[in-house]
């Protein structure tokens, strides 16, 4: 009986992922069971703000990637001493091959009040990605509300389903975490 059970457990399992280039199994949707919330395990709640070109964009559109989350401001000068670490692990993973997933990128989330200031930062640290986002509220944020968040830096990382695997990743850990999860 309980090998029955493993077979059908198994099929099932197969049948709801999908096959990367590299032939591993991935199956980028959380299950709805899952909470969303702020605990390593649970799913990071939705993001959806404009970015410095006034266009819309939602954290959930970097579904199958593992993504940090990094709440930062143009005022903070921690965040901007973290930066040069942020944009390392960008440039040292943004092509690396993982076990599982797509990739890796980064979602800034400013608490930026005044605009030029928060495009003028990302220019000047060389945040050279596109996922870049703010309601330009500062501390009234509503993505800090929702993430909880009274001291910056700060980061969520979050698989290629949307699970928060890890936070607080600073300096070389966050490159220790990620190399966990690079293929060999």
């Amino acid at each position: 009986m309980k090998i029955i059970l493993i077979v059908v457990i198994a099929i099932l399992t197969l049948n709801s992922c999908k096959s990367n280039k590299q032939g591993v199994k991935e199956n980028f949707n959380a299950p709805d069971s899952i909470p969303i919330g702020l605990r390593i395990g649970q799913r990071a709640p939705e993001i959806s703000f404009k970015n410095p070109n006034d266009s819309i964009i939602n954290l959930s559109s970097l579904k199958g990637y593992y993504v940090l989350i990094d709440f930062w401001a143009s005022w903070c000068g921690p965040c901007r001493m973290e930066n040069p670490n942020v944009v390392r692990s960008h440039q040292k993973f943004k092509d690396a091959k993982f076990k599982f997933g797509k990739g890796y990128r980064i979602f800034n989330v400013s608490l930026d009040a005044n605009k030029d200031a928060w495009k003028k930062a990302i220019e000047k640290d060389q945040l050279n990605w596109p996922y870049h986002v703010s309601d330009l509220k500062s501390w009234d944020s509503e993505a800090a509300a929702k993430y909880m968040v009274n001291s910056i830096p700060t980061n969520w990382l979050i698989d290629p389903r949307g699970i928060i695997i890890a936070r607080n990743l600073r300096g070389p850990n966050l490159d220790l975490e990620l190399e966990k999860l690079i293929t060999p």
